[in-house]
């Protein structure tokens, strides 16, 4: 009873207290969307910089938080001048200049992969870093249109002390503001514990911005003028001469000061109510604003005086940076709820605005956008490899670095929560799309030069019937899978390097630019590099050790010839894993049989589209961002073309859907591949996977595709989706009173499945999708959508999404046991991600090189549940010891330095949750000296957080209390390396910078 009355005492004297307003100027600044980066740079980005650097010398109170670095890195590289430069230094330590999040981008949080994530922080921390010494304590995620669950974890591990979100459905926050019990109003504030395994050791408070989200509120009630945006709207291309922006809010005079500051603290008293502080967060600014910041400055500093002269108010305000409002919440040591590791998705802004369509939109350009990510990590990887075991090679170390550089840029960009989402503009999305390309060209380049090099010792001749391929496993796994070479020309034979014959199957390839698809089964252990040789000629050649593919077309059929009973009319396709059984009577899959358990689970896959309403005043629409369904998805296709190439090594079933038996044309296909893997070779997981190809497009306006699969499953309409790639939810299904399709769609970055008693199917992705299950059993993949609309917002910014493409989404299908696929789905699914890089040569030595070739002593191959996210040599320029660094830093010697090629950045994942599997799921210890010996000597391990910045050691973040206290026996996070061996928990990221004997640190 005395604690209770001692709560409520506190509690009341909080209310009584006089509110202490922190208001944060900002300026959000989208790193693309409607208009390109050089558009934005040139409208108003710089602008921003320099009026607000000029306008904080003016005046000590005056603070601004700055968020999105590529903005920032770009007027600093390219714009800014010395006393600009001196000036903003000045500010940053004075903390009256804050750099938030601090990576490249504001990620989007549905649709990017955690390597991604990390990198475009790592790009954004290294820059701030190494430039003024600084490394960002908190995040400001505002504008990603939901909140996932790895985010709260990353910033953890990244060293942040409190994560702020803003988008989350509408009605859930409105269940959080409006409730008036304490225990509810606390929840728009908690500590999150992300992930399941780490649970309190990467724990991080989080506020959930109000209904007003980040904006300054728009309105005035006693005029039309804009609100508190007193510099107005930006305008492109070029901004206004004269400095008159349209908009511009009514000034701040002696006639209405008492209006604005009514306004403002009537809106002030509002969001108090909605938390259990005193302590108020007024965001001031939106969407590029403060290009013209002494207007905004000037105003705002006459009206926080006013308020702060009038005690009647019951406010005090001043200007701050987010560092301070969450230090003031702090020292308050209170005590908070605790939010499991459940996320915030999808989101719906209201009942017909479900988010979900982004999880599909622009389904190229998040193709584009991961094969570059995929490259970005073997390019990394195969760097490091060259420069630590050739030193003196000719490559030359400033070129590749470059070429690694631009690409890290160009990957970094495109997380942008208007870039991979697909949200942005057709010219912003060709932006995306070329710098991704120029950066995948410069790395190729860099890969090509790096693998001749290593030839450089060989003797080399031309051999006109003959190609030479070099294949690289960016994996740190030993790894045994098929490699695809598209060919227009006979192959005979595929031979490695000694000379010996390797299996391979040719067969008529599906894309019409290639007469041929070669199939070589390749084995490679980790991070090495395999030759082979392919030799072109006639069949009666004598170097014939080829298996040709036998294709066999069976005739067009009906799908309404489906029966419930199909005994006897179903036709086998199997490798040793799976039996594939396909309709007769329709050419549809009929079910897949688990031959290990000798398991059958009835299925079929069918196109699908939903009709998207295009028309505002009929109702809800679809467009770039939204998913608004008419409750029924129609199938596509009335007829199915089937062709199954059968072969030794790979059975391949290639399905057609035609809108009718007489149709010349198809929108739709689907081809599966089985593999058949010979004696002495690894047959798993390779045997356990079924790889689809779908083919989609080009699609009818506003039509919205799905693939469907159903099976005899009893699944209680539940799916399981991933956030990030990083750990899985689950998903039940939710019922509203309106819009419950959209509302029930998930991202699905890497994984999904759905698993009865016995049973799980599992889907892996090499790009985003929406996903669902609207029913027991059944799977929905949203794989392409090309919507029109006339909402006056989407025609102004060209946001209608009307894309005509043809797509070409590869998903890998494994069934079995729920222990065996748990075990194995994680690993399975990076190697679709970061499959083999194919490099091409004209040249073919005449004999081996022991240079070149890679044994089993050099590769790096980690223990089945560890996964080595990045090895890389970033060429950062500061200094690991902090001090050190920060004495070059005040002396100005970070422009002067040269790039560290003798740092190398390893960063390792745990990839289960702590019960996840019997044996997989326990904590690992590896030692780095025995895992890396083939690179080298390891004579130095420095643990670090995750991007790097800090040494793991010094690291100290707040600690925050909550009603559920530490367990006794959890570890702390972060042990230090003893003798080399480090130990990771489940799920931990290890990020670590490794020293070697030949470009060892002077320690």
């Amino acid at each position: 009873m005395l604690l209770l009355l001692a709560c409520i005492c506190l509690w009341g004297s909080l209310q009584t207290a006089p509110i202490q307003v922190f208001v944060i100027p900002h300026s959000h600044m989208d790193v693309g969307w409607v208009y390109t980066v050089q558009e934005s740079m040139h409208a108003y980005a710089a602008n921003v910089y320099r009026t607000v650097v000029e306008e904080l010398t003016k005046g000590k109170h005056r603070k601004f938080i700055v968020v999105e670095q590529e903005f920032f890195r770009l007027w600093w590289d390219t714009v800014a001048d010395d006393l600009q430069k001196q000036q903003v230094h000045h500010l940053v330590d004075e903390e009256r200049l804050q750099f938030i999040i601090g990576g490249q981008v504001m990620h989007d949080e549905a649709v990017t992969a955690i390597d991604d994530q990390i990198l475009q922080l790592t790009e954004g921390h290294g820059f701030l870093y190494e430039t003024f010494g600084v490394r960002p304590r908190f995040s400001w995620h505002v504008d990603p249109f939901g909140a996932s669950a790895t985010s709260p974890t990353l910033f953890a591990m990244a060293g942040f002390n409190a994560h702020l979100i803003s988008r989350i459905d509408f009605d859930l926050k409105a269940n959080m503001q409006n409730n008036k019990e304490q225990r509810a109003m606390e929840k728009l504030q908690f500590i999150w514990r992300g992930s399941p395994s780490l649970s309190d050791k990467q724990e991080i408070f989080t506020h959930v911005m109000d209904q007003y989200s980040y904006c300054t509120p728009s309105y005035l009630p006693f005029s039309n003028r804009s609100g508190f945006y007193w510099n107005g709207v930006a305008l492109f291309p070029d901004p206004p001469i004269d400095g008159i922006y349209p908009n511009m809010s009514l000034p701040v005079t002696v006639d209405n000061i008492k209006l604005y500051a009514e306004t403002m603290v009537e809106n002030i008293k509002q969001r108090a109510a909605w938390f259990r502080t005193n302590d108020v967060l007024w965001p001031w600014g939106c969407d590029k604003q403060f290009f013209n910041s002494s207007v905004q400055f000037g105003n705002m500093d006459l009206l926080l005086d006013y308020i702060n002269r009038h005690n009647e108010f019951g406010v005090t305000v001043q200007y701050a940076t987010l560092g301070e409002y969450f230090s003031s919440i702090h020292d308050r040591n209170l005590t908070w709820d605790v939010q499991d590791n459940q996320d915030f998705l999808p989101y719906s802004s209201d009942t017909y605005q479900a988010w979900t369509g982004f999880y599909t939109s622009r389904n190229v350009l998040k193709g584009v956008a991961r094969r570059a990510s995929s490259l970005l990590n073997a390019g990394e990887s195969a760097f490091t490899l060259y420069l630590l075991k050739y030193p003196s090679g000719s490559v030359s170390k400033i070129w590749a670095l470059m070429q690694l550089q631009d690409l890290r840029w160009a990957v970094s960009e495109v997380q942008h929560h208007d870039g991979i989402t697909g949200t942005e503009s057709p010219k912003v999305r060709d932006m995306y799309m070329e710098n991704l390309f120029r950066g995948m060209v410069g790395v190729r380049k860099l890969i090509g030069a790096i693998v001749m090099d290593q030839f450089s010792s060989e003797k080399y001749s031309n051999i006109n019937d003959a190609i030479n391929i070099t294949v690289y496993n960016p994996l740190a796994w030993n790894i045994s899978t098929f490699v695809t070479v598209p060919v227009n020309a006979s192959v005979v034979g595929v031979y490695d390097e000694f000379g010996q014959p390797v299996p391979a199957q040719i067969q008529n390839s599906t894309e019409s630019i290639y007469a041929f698809d070669l199939h070589i089964l390749v084995t490679l252990g980790g991070l090495s590099y395999r030759k082979y040789c392919i030799y072109f000629g006639s069949a009666n050649s004598e170097k014939n050790t080829i298996v040709d593919g036998r294709l066999i077309k069976f005739p067009r059929k009906q799908i309404n010839n489906r029966s419930k009973n199909n005994k006897g009319q179903v036709k086998p396709v199997m490798n040793e894993c799976y039996i594939v059984w396909i309709d007769q009577a329709t050419n549809l899959i009929d079910a897949i049989t688990d031959r290990e358990r000798n398991h059958t689970v009835r299925m079929t896959q069918e196109f699908l589209e939903y009709h998207a309403n295009g028309n505002v005043d009929v109702g809800p629409i679809s467009d770039n961002y939204l998913f608004a369904s008419s409750e029924h998805a129609v199938p596509v296709a009335n007829a199915v073309g089937l062709e199954i190439v059968f072969g030794k090594l790979v059975t391949e079933i290639r399905q057609y859907f035609y809108s009718n038996l007489d149709a010349e044309g198809y929108r739709y296909a689907i081809f599966s591949r089985l593999y058949n893997v010979p004696d002495g070779y690894d047959k798993m997981p390779l045997c356990r996977r079924i790889e689809q190809q779908y083919r989609v497009g080009p699609l009818q306006i506003n039509r919205e595709s799905i693939l469907r699969t159903s099976t005899d499953m009893e699944t209680n309409k539940r799916i399981f989706t991933d956030n990030n790639g990083y750990q899985m939810q689950m998903r039940e299904f939710k019922t509203y009173s309106d819009n419950s399709v959209p509302r029930n769609y998930y991202p699905m970055v890497r994984s999904a499945y759905v698993e009865d008693n016995s049973t799980r199917l599992v889907f892996l992705a090499e790009r985003a999708h929406g996903v669902a299950s609207l029913d027991s059993g059944q799977v929905e993949i949203m794989l392409h959508r090309r919507l029109w609309n006339n909402l006056e917002w989407d025609l102004n910014y060209n946001l209608t999404l009307n894309d005509t493409s043809v797509v070409h989404p590869t998903v890998w299908l494994m069934m079995g046991s729920k222990a065996e696929m748990g075990s194995l789905y994680q690993r399975v699914g990076l190697a679709l991600e970061r499959k083999p890089l194919v490099i091409y040569s004209p040249l073919i030595g005449s004999e081996p090189s022991d240079r070149f070739n890679s044994t089993s002593e050099d590769s790096i191959n980690l223990p089945p549940n560890l996964h080595l996210q990045l090895l890389s040599i970033p060429g950062w320029k500061y200094s690991s010891n902090h001090t050190e660094h920060i004495e070059n830093v005040q002396k100005g010697k970070r422009d002067t330095a040269d790039p560290d090629f003798h740092r190398v950045l390893l960063r390792l994942q745990h990839l289960y949750e702590s019960d996840e599997d019997p044996v997989l799921s326990k904590p690992v210890s590896v030692n780095l000296q025995s895992l890396l010996k083939g690179l080298g000597k390891v004579v130095l391990v420095e643990e670090r957080s995750l991007t790097g910045t800090w040494d793991l050691s010094t690291l100290k973040r707040w600690k925050w209390k909550s009603k559920q206290r530490r367990n006794k026996h959890d570890l702390p996070y972060g042990n230090r390396t003893v003798n080399f061996t480090i130990n990771i928990q489940p799920k931990e990221i290890k990020t670590l910078f490794v020293y070697f004997e030949t470009v060892s640190k002077k320690t």
